[in-house]
């Protein structure tokens, strides 16, 4: 993949063979290149360009108004860039109508037709082709096993629940065989449970049938669990794009780290390389490891260290290590872990963990406990560890 002029972070191709080939996937591989649109005299969409591979799974993430939807509709054929291309399969679309692209779209309001039956809603787009009636209902009947509503042909949308319309809108997009499967936000208007038990069914499905699918989203959840790799957006321009754990374990900008999942986030001095990483000064004087993010800091120079709570341990002061030697920079740590002094400020029960709240020289760091960890007494002196390789560091912003 080719980075976009306007791309803040890295970008990665898919990695696995099964991404190309899932399910006999030949069809469905997307270029975007050189994107710009402006609403209103805004400019909503910098220059993105982008590559997916047939059957592969791509999240557009970002907050509302950071261009994902704006992208969508433009690969979907509802917006015209105002520069930039739109290939599928080597074939220039960018100016080619929205009737007239292989593509099929769930949209999160399911724009199911009331007066119609599900089977009907289902075979729609074949009725639009002038497939006959005979071959729709097979095909129809075919939909509905494959999501999983079967015998529920005849019924009509207001008799179905808010997942089943979903699954409904689902299946009428993949009747047709379309070579890019595009979902806007498809699960945002059910309940939380349904919302995890329904984007993990459409996962499995997507691997099943090996539809190139781009789904948009802010749920942060939804994008790690569902997807081959995520953009994520920012200001209509892509700041990483990456495999999940990449984007979680090492956000490539500041804004990536702190909207992708929790973090904390310390300030500090570069101090040299490491055998495990590379070293920092926190507050002066805790020297602390962790893995750069891209090219290695200068010594000296201004850096910004990210943890996830999950990484962070907490660990009780070794007997006979005194308070005045630890904020004379005497870190407690093991061979392999970094470690920043502080008090317990306050523990929170959260059912399946326990979060841990540490006063440091740097600021408050946050922990999650696992479910039967040892809860450390408010006030008592820790240690703030982690591994160095569940941090990162990059040139401070």
């Amino acid at each position: 993949m080719t980075a976009g002029t306007d791309t803040v972070g890295k970008e990665s191709t898919p990695t696995g063979a099964d991404t190309a080939t899932r399910a006999g996937s030949t069809r469905g591989r997307l270029v975007l290149k050189g994107i710009h649109k402006a609403l209103g005299g805004k400019e909503v969409v910098r220059g993105i360009d982008l590559t997916m591979e047939p059957g592969e799974f791509l999240t557009l993430l970002g907050p509302s108004g950071c261009g994902k939807s704006t992208t969508l509709n433009m690969v979907a054929g509802h917006l015209l860039p105002d520069s930039g291309v739109v290939e599928v399969d080597g074939r220039d679309i960018t100016r080619l109508p929205a009737n007239r692209r292989a593509m099929g779209m769930v949209f999160q309001s399911y724009a199911l037709f009331p007066h119609m039956t599900v089977a009907e809603n289902i075979a729609f787009g074949l009725r639009m082709r002038k497939v006959g009636a005979a071959r729709r209902r097979h095909r129809a009947a075919e939909a509905l096993e494959l999501v999983g509503l079967d015998g529920m042909g005849e019924r009509y949308p207001r008799q179905l629940s808010g997942g089943q319309r979903q699954r409904t809108a689902l299946a009428r997009a993949l009747i047709v065989e379309p070579d890019l499967l595009l979902l806007d936000e498809p699960f945002s208007n059910l309940d939380a449970q349904l919302r995890v038990r329904l984007r993990e069914e459409v996962a499995a499905l997507q691997r099943r049938v090996g539809t190139t699918t781009i789904l948009v989203t802010h749920d942060q959840d939804e994008a790690l669990a569902v997807s081959d790799r995520i953009a994520v957006m920012a200001e209509g321009a892509i700041h990483q794009l990456d495999v999940p754990e990449t984007v979680y374990l090492r956000p490539a900008t500041d804004f990536v780290a702190q909207f992708v999942g929790e973090v904390n986030v310390l300030d500090g001095i570069a101090a040299g390389a490491a055998a495990d990483g590379h070293r920092c000064r926190i507050a002066d004087t805790h020297l602390v490891t962790a893995t750069p993010v891209g090219t290695a800091p200068g010594d000296g120079e201004a850096v910004r260290l990210y943890v996830r709570p999950e990484a962070v341990r907490v660990l009780a002061i070794p007997e006979g290590v005194s308070g005045k030697g630890r904020s004379a920079g005497t870190s407690i740590r093991t061979a392999a872990e970094p470690g920043l002094p502080g008090t317990v400020e306050a523990t929170r029960f959260l059912g399946t963990r326990v979060r841990c709240v540490v006063a440091t020289a740097a600021g408050r760091v946050e922990a999650t406990l696992p479910f039967g960890s040892e809860v450390p007494a408010l006030g008592g002196e820790v240690i703030c560890a982690w591994q160095p390789q569940h941090a990162s560091l990059t040139a401070r912003p």
